[in-house]
Formats: structure tokens, C-alpha cells, sequence
């Protein structure tokens, strides 16, 4: 609890299994209350490893439904148990736990509803090795972002957020896409709705067995995020109307 108000770290698991108790032993929790861990169909014993080493929540689906997919079902669990602050940390290690008591803090302190790991702020992405194509394009793609929705953030990709139960509320995130484009969907809900966002500077780490998509899957990925903040500009000048606004 933070000042009674109950945290929820959720894990969007697919073939975890090799760093998820890794990053499961970093949580904080002193302050955690509950954890959700959701297996999106691994091939690996992500889910029964996530039994043995505490989780109690764990949602297992049985076809695999997409990063996106993964998440809605994570987030309205969380919401389910109560949650009053909710966390997505990747069980691939690739995001330090460490950084929960400050996310929570900036929440509970009701200093900003949303708050972001940025692997941009300061100059840590390509020490902590980010590839270089993938730096440039996230480059690109936030500062055009930035542009179309009239928002400015350090980047727009980061996997690592935390919300406020009115913001997961607050919006039809259950209309969104099932895939990867779900995270820029969902900050481009939270713009539109009027939630401000804080961020915080959140050290980078690629290593083999973190996950990572490929470049044919990145360019659909990139596409799909110019289309979002695109329709986004459009919706703001009336001149569409999506459900992904309408809550």
C-alpha cells in the first residue's frame, strides 16, 4: 500500500521463463501489494514457473493473443482486485524494477496520473545497447509524434508505464489493438482524455534474452504508430470519429 491506496505490478509474459524470477525478486514489495503475471501462450514454463515462486495471480491464454491482447487482460484484472496504482514491468528484465517506488510515489503524491520509464532522458539508450536503427527510429517517430498530437514527450515506446485507476477507467483501452501499436493507442487515449504524463529516466539494458521484436515486425510497429498519431490530429479536429475515444 502507498498511503492506502493499493499497487498492482502486472507482467505481460511471453516465453519469460529464463529472467522472469530475476526481475519478479527486484519488486519492492513493501510497497506491492498484488502481482498479475500473464502468459500469452509461451513455449516455455512461464506459467508454472510463475506459480512456484509466489505469483498468485496468473492468467494463462490458452491461443496467443498479441502484446496488446496481453495487456487488456492484465489491466482489467488489475482492475478487478482493486487496484488504485498499476504498474506494467516486462518480465524480461530489460526494465529495472528499482524504479516502482518512484513511479508509485508520483502517483500516490497525485503529482501526475501516468508516468513513463523513458530510455531517452539523459544518454543512457545506446550505452545500455539499444541498436542503433531502433534508436534512430525512435527518434523520428517521437519527435513526428510530438508534432501531430501537440504533446511533448521524450519517447513515445517505452514498455514501462504505471497509471492511476481513474486514468485505466478513464479509457477504452478494450477497443485498442492486440498488438504492439496498443502502447502508442493508448497514450494517444490518455492525450486526447487530458491526463497529464510524467517521466522518468530509466536505464536501458539489451541482452539475448530480452525480447525484442525484428525489423519486419518494427516497420508494421512504426507505420502503425504515424497512423495513431495521424488519426489522433484528425479526431482532435473533428473530422473522425473513433471508438477509441468513447469510453
Amino acid at each position: 500500500m502507498y498511503k492506502n491506496k493499493k499497487v498492482i505490478v502486472v507482467l505481460p509474459a511471453y516465453n519469460a521463463a529464463q529472467t522472469l524470477e530475476k526481475t519478479y525478486k527486484e519488486i519492492p514489495f513493501d510497497l506491492v501489494d498484488e502481482v498479475i503475471l500473464c502468459d500469452d501462450a509461451s513455449k516455455d514454463n512461464t506459467a508454472e514457473l510463475a506459480k512456484s515462486i509466489g505469483i498468485n495471480h496468473v492468467i494463462v491464454h490458452e491461443q496467443n493473443k498479441g502484446y496488446g491482447g496481453n495487456q487488456k487482460s492484465l489491466y482489467n484484472k488489475a482492475l478487478e482486485l482493486g487496484g488504485d496504482i498499476v504498474i506494467m514491468l516486462h518480465p524480461d528484465y530489460q526494465y529495472t524494477p528499482k524504479l516502482i517506488p518512484s513511479m508509485v510515489n508520483i502517483i500516490g503524491e497525485d503529482l501526475y496520473p501516468v508516468v513513463l520509464g523513458s530510455r531517452i532522458l539523459g544518454k543512457g539508450a545506446l550505452a545500455g545497447g539499444m541498436p542503433l536503427y531502433k534508436y534512430i527510429a525512435n527518434r523520428f517517430l517521437t519527435f513526428t509524434q510530438n508534432l501531430l498530437i501537440s504533446y511533448k514527450l521524450s519517447e513515445y515506446h517505452t514498455g514501462y508505464r504505471a497509471f492511476s485507476k481513474e486514468v485505466l477507467n478513464g479509457l477504452n483501452f478494450n477497443a485498442n489493438s492486440d498488438d504492439f501499436v496498443f502502447d502508442n493507442e493508448m497514450l494517444s487515449q490518455i492525450i486526447f482524455a487530458g491526463f497529464h504524463i510524467a517521466e522518468v529516466t530509466c536505464p536501458t539494458k539489451y541482452f539475448e534474452e530480452a525480447s525484442s521484436i525484428n525489423l519486419q515486425r518494427s516497420i508494421k510497429y512504426g507505420l502503425g504508430v504515424l497512423r495513431v498519431s495521424l488519426n489522433h490530429r484528425l479526431q482532435k479536429m473533428g473530422l473522425t470519429k473513433s471508438k477509441l475515444y468513447n469510453k
